[in-house]
């Protein structure tokens, strides 16, 4: 007989497998990602049919097969019937799901990510559907907490090219702040304009000696000394004020309200963190797309 184990996960993804079983992928505090095959889950009266839909968290026993395992018992320990009302809170929490799948580990435990996911899933699920704020708020929480998690965070709170601390001036309406993905971060803009002057006039005082009409060659037989340079960072995206209070807020454990956010304000922060991680995870976020459609005709809607 099959070697079979107990497990607490839930599910991240669902696929077909043949006439009427399901291949279901689990996140588990216990071993990490695992795939099964819920046997006969596809038919109408299947005990395994609600147990093996999205975001279900299950009790499970689980054979150990060849090549994919099957799950034996599944007894249900919690749901969210609040995402599958609401396409935006859907979208988002597939969105999250996204990260997690890149993230989590198998054959070892994950209770870290498992409780962070289930706990980021309960708050959309709280979430008023009205509130497209909220929604957008909380999916940035969620993937900037996920990224920590992962030790991904980006440097939101100092600059990655002078490691001054970066304020939000409010008193300028057209104050802005550089974010650069390959340098995993915010960028002053004042700082990256100050290093771009200082590279000109290094190249400047190498090819304008006095009295030379073309550059000097080195002597013979002498040393050279190379010297390093800091690269400017290319500029991603520009965020304001608002974007950047946003995007240092989320370090926070809550979600506060913020006088003066709006539904494009959260959407800048979004897109920004979107950006950054699929570039650290090397694959773009397939439910983002629904987030961008549904968000924009919401916003039509209400405007």
């Amino acid at each position: 007989m099959s070697r079979t184990y107990k497990a607490t996960g839930i599910n991240l993804k669902t696929q077909a497998l043949g006439e009427s079983d399901k291949i279901v992928t689990i996140l588990t505090r216990e071993f990490g990602l695992i795939r099964a095959v819920a046997p006969g889950s596809r038919k109408h009266n299947s005990s395994l049919g609600g147990r093996s839909g999205m975001f279900v968290v299950n009790e499970l026993l689980i054979a150990k097969g060849r090549s994919l395992d099957k799950i034996t018992q599944a007894q249900t320990l919690k749901t969210y019937p609040g995402l599958a009302k609401d396409l935006g809170k859907l979208a988002a929490s597939q969105y999250l799901a996204e990260i997690v799948l890149c993230e989590a580990l198998s054959e070892q435990p994950q209770e870290e990510l498992y409780d962070l996911f289930n706990e980021h899933l309960h708050r959309l699920e709280m979430v008023s559907s009205a509130n497209l704020s909220g929604v957008l708020a909380h999916l940035a929480h969620g993937v900037f907490h996920l990224l920590a998690l992962a030790g991904l965070t980006p440097q939101v709170q100092i600059c990655c090219l002078s490691q001054h601390p970066l304020k939000p001036d409010f008193t300028d309406p057209n104050w802005q702040v550089g974010f650069s993905i390959p340098a995993g971060g915010t960028v002053s803009l004042e700082a990256r304009e100050r290093l771009r002057k200082e590279g000109q006039r290094e190249i400047n005082n190498q090819y304008s000696m006095p009295n030379a009409p073309y550059p000097l060659s080195p002597m013979p037989n002498t040393q050279t000394v190379v010297v390093h340079r800091q690269e400017r960072p290319v500029i991603s995206s520009r965020l304001g004020a608002m974007e950047l209070a946003l995007l240092q807020h989320l370090s926070q454990p809550e979600i506060m309200q913020i006088d003066g956010a709006k539904d494009h304000h959260w959407l800048s922060v979004e897109q920004t963190l979107r950006q950054y991680a699929q570039y650290q995870l090397g694959r773009p976020i397939r439910s983002a797309t629904l987030i961008d459609s549904y968000f924009a005709a919401n916003h039509d809607a209400t405007v």
